[in-house]
């Protein structure tokens, strides 16, 4: 008879990522969007909207990639530096770690003996990671990785930055504003319809929370703009 083997699919799995796609392609429509709205509501013409917004996307991308980065960095180097202190005290004092799990798993509903043998069994295995997953909550679902959360910010924000810059292209120098609002909002709502799905999360509630964002920078830029070509 063969051994069927129960696989379950977590959404806990897609954080990292998915955090940094969705901040990413978000920031990409929000920011380029308002910016092309303001400098278009000031009455300059095409070309200077599309500098302006292809600025943007560059500057966009690489703050993004950078600040991820950086962010994420900070939380893998504490992470190391959390499992180096873990790993000088299990030589130290096995025992005063032994019992330090054990409490763990005692607080967890086990009972003295269960959380001893479990305590022990794990660490005969692997000390370090049983304390890193259990005491210090690292796991390799949730372990820093800065170099995707860095590629995945850049390549999203640049996917979402693109949309805007392309209605810029299509359509009258009139109609930019209108045009560049509309299908920067009906992104934006796609988008966290997508993200809260795939998260798991209430699809009305994000989407009515990004919208209500995009749509008041979007606004208060056109404001901007439009009072800057006033004064100028």
């Amino acid at each position: 008879m063969r051994r069927l083997i129960h696989r379950e699919r977590h959404r806990v799995s897609r954080i990292g990522w998915l955090r940094a796609a969705v901040l990413g392609a978000n920031d990409g429509i929000v920011s380029t969007a308002s910016l092309i709205i303001g400098v278009a509501a000031a009455s300059v013409g095409r070309g200077e909207v599309v500098i302006a917004g292809l600025a943007g996307l560059v500057a966009g991308a690489m703050s993004m990639a950078a600040g991820e980065y950086v962010s994420v960095s900070s939380q893998s180097d504490t992470e190391k530096a959390d499992l180096a202190v873990e790993a000088a005290e299990l030589e130290a004092s096995p025992g005063d770690e032994h019992e330090e799990l054990a409490a763990i798993y005692r607080t967890r509903g086990l009972d003295t003996t269960t959380a001893d043998a479990v305590a022990t069994q794990l660490m005969a295995k692997d000390a370090l990671g049983a304390h890193a997953r259990d005491e210090l909550g690292i796991s390799e679902v949730s372990t820093a990785r800065p170099v995707q959360a860095a590629f995945t910010s850049a390549a999203t924000f640049t996917a979402g930055a693109l949309g805007p810059l392309l209605i810029v292209l299509i359509v009258p120098t009139r109609m930019i504003v209108p045009a560049v609002a509309g299908v920067s909002l009906l992104a934006l709502g796609t988008l966290g319809a997508i993200g809260a799905r795939a998260g798991g999360a209430g699809v009305r509630q994000a989407t009515v929370r990004v919208l209500f964002w995009g749509a008041l920078a979007m606004a208060v830029t056109a404001g901007i703009g439009r009072l800057a070509s006033a004064v100028v």
